[in-house]
């Protein structure tokens, strides 16, 4: 069964909103760069003091001076027009480079940039007549129509009032020379210019918004889209890697944190560490509170040792606990003795002084049936050694 629009009620997941980005689907206002852009020139314009103004009314009617040269050879004509029109371009270099610039900005104020080829390669969808016909009567066109309404209306409205505001200095224009009224003109266009653009800029504030939303409710999901992505996603290697490396990583972090709250850190010395945590009030018995091999067991030396916390070298019995316990759980049963000498033996450092000397470094044993090599493997009980 079809599913229609009112179905799709979910927001749009990461994965749906990549795909739609590569396809060169994304919220993209076009009234934004425009309004950017006119803003922005007739801003420079304005804040020019009339300066670009002023040399190209110079240059313009400098054009229409001609000497008896070029009255006697018309055909140096050509000529003269061109330098006047270079002139004139280089004048206006900086408001075109201005220009450039916003644009390339103001492109990306919505939606960001993107280059997708995607975007421009022929459909068949777009062909077919009847999506055709809800383009054109559908909503998004509606929104198009309305926003065409009102630009014309604010504009009319805007070139309107300003023509009524200026119409004595028109009056006056007719009076003067040629290079002041050319000048007196192009300071009331920048002026009513830049009202225009202000009055767009209304059009882009209330055209962002409508095409996030639109662009968001048209990536909107169903119930069983989300559900059948998040199957896929489970279902790929690379991300079930990714998960694992970062449920690791975040095992890890933990792990570390616990490394202060140890009382003693058995090692191998060099290949396995496993740090313990011991509560003398309680009942319970020692608590392994962190444990690695290789490059993270020297990691756990370091990180006790800039915590203060004491290593006890023990290579069968730093074994047994590493392969026989889990983080955070406690010590086996058969373990109890040894643990307990080395725990006993940290205390009595800890406590001691010249009156109380500390005990002698015990000579831990470890049960025959808790003997590992460093493979991971028992040893067997008949060639068991202390």
């Amino acid at each position: 069964m079809s599913e229609s629009a009112e179905d799709k009620t979910e927001e749009p997941t990461a994965q749906k909103l990549k795909k739609a980005r590569e396809d060169g689907q994304v919220a993209r206002s076009t009234e934004l760069p425009a309004a950017v852009i006119v803003i922005g020139v007739f801003m420079v314009l304005m804040l020019t003091g009339g300066w670009l103004i002023t040399r190209l009314s110079t240059v313009f009617a400098q054009g229409f001076v001609f000497d008896r040269q070029l009255i006697e050879k018309p055909l140096l004509l050509p000529a003269h027009f061109g330098e006047q029109m270079l002139a004139a371009f280089v004048i206006m270099l900086p408001v075109i480079l201005f220009t450039m610039v916003a644009a390339i900005v103001a492109s990306g104020m919505t939606g960001g940039y993107l280059l997708s080829f995607k975007a421009v390669m022929p459909k068949g969808s777009k062909l077919n007549p009847i999506s055709g016909l809800k383009r054109i009567f559908g909503t998004h066109a509606l929104v198009e129509l309305g926003k065409a309404i009102l630009k014309f209306v604010l504009v009319t409205s805007v070139l309107w009032w300003s023509l009524i505001s200026n119409m004595d200095q028109l009056v006056q224009i007719g009076q003067m020379g040629l290079e002041p009224a050319l000048s007196a003109a192009g300071i009331m266009i920048m002026q009513s210019g830049l009202w225009v653009a202000l009055s767009l800029a209304i059009i882009a504030m209330i055209d962002v918004p409508w095409q996030k939303h639109s662009f968001t409710k048209r990536m909107r999901m169903t119930k069983q889209e989300v559900k059948d992505e998040y199957k896929q996603m489970e279902g790929s290697p690379e991300v079930k890697a990714q998960i694992r490396r970062r449920q690791r990583e975040m095992a890890n972090s933990r792990m570390m944190d616990r490394i202060k709250d140890a009382d003693v850190v058995i090692t191998n010395p060099e290949h396995f560490a496993v740090a313990l945590e011991y509560d003398p009030t309680g009942d319970g018995a020692p608590i392994m509170v962190a444990k690695g091999s290789d490059h993270m067991a020297a990691l756990i030396r370091q990180e006790a040792k800039t915590h203060g916390i004491h290593l006890f070298e023990a290579a069968p019995l730093a074994r047994a606990i590493y392969f026989t316990t889990e983080v955070e759980h406690q010590v086996p049963e058969d373990l109890y003795h040894a643990v307990a000498q080395v725990i006993a033996y940290v205390f009595s450092l800890e406590a001691a002084s010249p009156m109380n000397p500390p005990r002698p470094k015990p000579q831990v044993k470890v049960p025959p049936s808790m003997q590992f090599t460093p493979n991971g493997k028992k040893v067997p009980v008949q060639g068991a050694a202390a």
